[in-house]
């Protein structure tokens, strides 16, 4: 009885199947048909490389096998064997075929380049193309990652609500949750009457429950779905997410620093050592020296300048060729600013620390000067931004008046709970988010995040 395996298996030790018979079941990818005799390429989900399938007129359902479209679902027996063709080392001549699912004439995915636009739109079929196969075996190999690199290193796994009251972010472009009747609503909402009694959100990010467990594990970490409503529509945005944000207690901004390169590092190494014929596959599709950025990291001391530093070196830049934006000292960075540090001038990604306090949240330490505060960014090629941390402010009274500064709610029913961990045996911490999408735009080389995320939520975009 012929042995049913995936085509990994056989990719892995062919010598070990070489001359048996096996059983293989996915998909086609293309069929061409001759007189006597047919070729199909097919693949299982399992391995980036197609199998060559070979098959004559001595099938008994020969003649309905050489009406089978492309796409169809088929199971095929038949031994494997040494390939004569040049694009293939091994190859399956079938003694038996059968139909599992048929597909049709009109099917979307023909044999030849479609535009990124146009798998898009057709989402719910672009897992079965060979580039798409390629970006979601990263997205899985670096998620993989993300919980080896925490788990090693004695991190807790902590769940935090996808559903909450409070926007650590202070933007309020929040998606609310509610059960009341909106159409029914006339003037102010009675949020006493909706289903928690208050005012209620999606989570914009995880951190402030993360800290609560780091007082209490020292080392934490989340891993999930943010949703922003930013009616933005970057290449670089979403509407929903997934954030990945350590906290560790006793630790500063430059130790803080250290753990974000040490944990990019040991991504981009497992991933390269797990994913390597699906990276080589990127770089060659996207046309980018992917390989060879990853491999500079690996092998590179990322830069560390501080926000005057940074814009130091942006305004002699300026002065030349002007960018479009001017850097000025004590203002947010552009994104051709970011672009212009990573690709030109550190040629790798940089830290930039010690940020303005009025572009930053309030929950970040004030720096002795009153003017900063000790945040800090990694910005990487293509993606910019990828990675935005700080040490938090652990002074009850500093971050009691920047809250009061700003509004923020020190009540019980508001942040007073955040501002109350000062209180009670809080010590020197930080922590940091790192988007997903963004490690998977800087590790696949793809450009618009739309094409990392299997499903995109984008403004007025929800579909599946």
């Amino acid at each position: 009885m012929a042995a049913t395996l995936d085509l990994k298996d056989l990719y892995a030790e062919p010598q070990r199947w070489l001359g048996q018979e096996v059983t293989v079941q996915g998909w086609i990818r293309n069929h061409r048909r001759q007189k006597s005799f047919g070729f199909i390429s097919f693949y299982d989900g399992t391995v980036l490389r197609d199998m060559q399938i070979v098959y004559d007129d001595r099938l008994p359902n020969y003649a309905e096998v050489q009406k089978w479209f492309i796409g169809s679902a088929i199971s095929a027996t038949g031994t494997l064997v040494q390939s004569q063709g040049k694009n293939q080392s091994i190859e399956i001549h079938a003694s038996a075929l059968t139909l599992e699912g048929a597909s049709a004439e009109d099917y979307p995915l023909q044999p030849k380049k479609h535009s990124l636009e146009y798998l898009r739109d057709i989402a719910y079929l672009r897992p079965r193309t060979k580039l798409f196969q390629a970006v979601f075996r990263v997205r899985s190999l670096a998620a993989q990652a993300i919980h080896d690199y925490f788990q090693q290193r004695g991190y807790v796994y902590v769940h935090s609500p996808l559903i909450t009251a409070n926007d650590a972010e202070g933007a309020g472009q929040t998606f609310q949750v509610t059960t009341l009747d909106l159409e029914r609503v006339q003037g102010k909402a009675n949020y006493d009457r909706d289903f928690f009694g208050r005012k209620t959100c999606l989570t914009v990010t995880g951190q402030l429950e993360a800290e609560i467990f780091a007082m209490g594990f020292k080392r934490v970490y989340t891993f999930g779905p943010t949703f922003r409503a930013e009616n933005s529509n970057t290449k670089t945005h979403a509407a929903e997410f997934w954030m990945i944000e350590p906290e560790l207690a006793f630790c500063d901004l430059h130790q803080l620093m250290d753990v974000e390169e040490d944990f990019l590092k040991f991504i981009v190494r497992q991933v390269m050592e797990k994913g390597a014929g699906e990276l080589a596959f990127l770089a060659q599709y996207n046309q980018v020296p992917l390989l060879e950025k990853l491999d500079a990291l690996l092998n590179s001391k990322i830069a560390r300048v501080s926000h005057d530093e940074a814009i130091t070196i942006l305004r002699a830049r300026h002065a030349e060729v002007p960018f479009e934006n001017e850097p000025k000292y004590g203002e947010d960075t552009a994104k051709e600013h970011e672009k212009y540090l990573t690709e030109v001038y550190f040629k790798s990604p940089c830290f930039v620390y010690d940020w303005p306090k009025d572009i930053k949240a309030f929950y970040m330490r004030r720096n002795p000067d009153g003017k900063t505060v000790a945040a800090v960014d990694l910005l990487v090629q293509g993606s910019g931004e990828l990675m935005g941390g700080s040490q938090r402010e652990e002074r009850y009274d500093v971050l009691r008046d920047r809250m009061n500064e700003l509004g923020i709610s020190t009540e019980p029913d508001g942040l007073g709970w955040y501002l109350d961990l000062r209180k009670y045996g809080g010590c020197v911490h930080s922590g940091f988010g790192m988007g997903f999408e963004r490690l998977l735009i800087f590790l696949t080389g793809m450009e618009n995040i739309r094409d990392v995320i299997p499903f995109p939520r984008t403004p007025s975009n929800c579909e599946y």
